[in-house]
């Protein structure tokens, strides 16, 4: 699979075009799945542009203590002149990389100038896909990790490739960091406006629920808010819903330049994911593959 820095062309292209209107996408279905706690969600999407058709299957389960992953998903990419399926593929995979380019373009657009501390609150597999793509895209003085279990942070910090400080809490990660990713688990706020320097940062990635939140009422209110998609943001977001913070660009509109990037400000970009990224990456892939092949 190519490194998600790869991926970085096609993914700006296909925000630039979603939010131009040239991307036909839904929001997500998601489906409860009771009594099992979990839930099923489909993410179609077609690229006029990319002339790419796909849809994403993900489950999403709450872990009981196990070591099984939250998340699992396929990719389906079809032919769009026929509609014959041409390749299924990994969507774990290709979720993790297309999210943490996706985040590593708009930290390309709106962070401080001069960024030295980057800050991970989460030490699952997208943590992982940010530290690997951040640290290879922007020369970070430092990295800090927190998780709720240390244990895990630890085994995170143990297995890249380059030093990374372990905090005890969340405030202590935190204070100071000039750009700060959110990938946990979280349902109620974890990273407070009170604890952020000013002009930081944020990529929120969790919290993907109307009724979850990883950021509290003062640090959305009181940044800019950048999101992958305004509609979604408005259905699915608990940070965006229940804290009624006003939304200033699509991401696609700061790549177009048609809303400015402000990195002077302190800033907030809400990811949700969108189908169009899983589309263009898994074009991407499959077009690698068939090269190859």
């Amino acid at each position: 699979l190519p490194r998600a820095s790869m991926l970085l062309p096609g993914l700006e292209a296909a925000l630039r075009d979603f939010s131009a209107g040239g991307v036909v996408q839904p929001l997500r279905a998601v489906l409860p799945v009771r009594p099992h706690g979990g839930y099923l969600g489909v993410m179609p999407a077609y690229s006029a542009a990319e002339d790419a058709l796909s849809t994403k299957l993900v489950t999403f389960y709450e872990r009981r203590g196990d070591s099984a992953p939250s998340h699992r998903a396929s990719v389906l990419l079809l032919d769009p002149a026929s509609g014959a399926l041409r390749a299924v593929l990994d969507g774990t995979v290709i979720t993790a990389k297309r999210t943490a380019a996706v985040s590593a373009i708009a930290t390309k657009l709106l962070m401080p100038r001069s960024a030295e501390v980057l800050c991970i609150l989460g030490a699952g597999v997208q943590a992982r896909s940010h530290y690997e793509i951040f640290t290879e895209l922007f020369p970070f003085r430092e990295v800090r990790v927190w998780n709720r279990t240390e244990e895990n942070a630890v085994k995170l910090a143990s297995s890249v490739s380059g030093a990374v400080r372990v905090c005890a809490t969340a405030q202590e990660a935190v204070v100071g960091a000039d750009v700060i990713v959110t990938v946990t688990m979280a349902t109620t706020p974890i990273l407070f406006g009170e604890w952020v320097k000013p002009g930081a940062h944020i990529n929120a990635v969790g919290a993907s629920r109307p009724d979850w939140r990883e950021l509290d009422d003062v640090l959305m209110k009181s940044s800019v808010l950048v999101v992958d998609s305004r509609e979604a943001a408005l259905a699915e977001s608990g940070d965006v819903i229940l804290s009624g913070a006003e939304i200033f660009a699509e991401l696609g509109e700061v790549l177009e330049g048609t809303k400015p990037a402000l990195p002077d400000k302190t800033t907030v970009f809400k990811s949700l994911g969108m189908a169009v990224e899983d589309t263009v990456a898994a074009k991407f892939v499959y077009d690698a593959w068939s090269a190859g092949n």
